[in-house]
This record gives structure tokens, sequence and C-alpha cells, in this order.
């Protein structure tokens, strides 16, 4: 545990879990373009599913939480901001399918 720690460069358990937190953040964040990769190439289009907003507003969130940890306001502004479009997203395409429900 110690040898991870050290090369993650965490100083307390504290921080490691932190540490552990944006990295999980940062994968839901990538997830989201493997996501969209795959449904594009399925459908020999560009799409953009609704998973990619679902990744990118978990990722998000949970990136945020870790900027507000480490206390860096450019990571927060850049995150805040990011949540906001994706949630704003969600609740088009929600707002859309209230619209126009499918048979």
């Amino acid at each position: 545990m110690q040898v991870l720690m050290s090369a993650l460069g965490a100083q307390t358990q504290a921080e490691f879990i932190w540490i552990l937190v944006g990295l999980g953040g940062q994968i839901l964040f990538m997830m989201r373009f493997l996501v969209q990769w795959i449904a594009s190439e399925k459908a020999r289009r560009s799409v953009m599913p609704v998973a990619f907003w679902w990744f990118s507003i978990g990722g998000a969130a949970i990136l945020l939480a870790y900027a507000i940890y480490r206390m860096d306001p450019v990571f927060i502004l850049g995150q805040s901001l990011g949540f906001v479009i994706y949630a704003r997203n969600l609740w088009l395409i929600q707002a859309e399918r209230r619209r126009d429900p499918q048979p």
C-alpha cells in the first residue's frame, strides 16, 4: 500500500483515497468517449448516445468533488461549467422524450 501511495504522491491515507476518487472520475470521463466511439462505429455515423451525458455528469461530479478537496479554483471552475452543460443536455433529452414518446 505504501508503494502505491508513494507512486501516486499521496502523503496520507485520506489523500490517497481522494486521489483514487479523482482517478475514478477521470475513468468515468474517459468512458464517455469510448461509448460515443462505439455507438458511432455501429451506426456508421457520428452519434451522441444518452450514456455519453450520464458518464459526463458522473465524471464531472466526482472530479468537481476532487477539485474542491484539492482547492484548485481552475479545476473547480472548469468542472462546474461542464456539470451544468451536461445536466442541461440530459434535461433537454428528457423534455424531448416527453414531447415525442416512442410507440
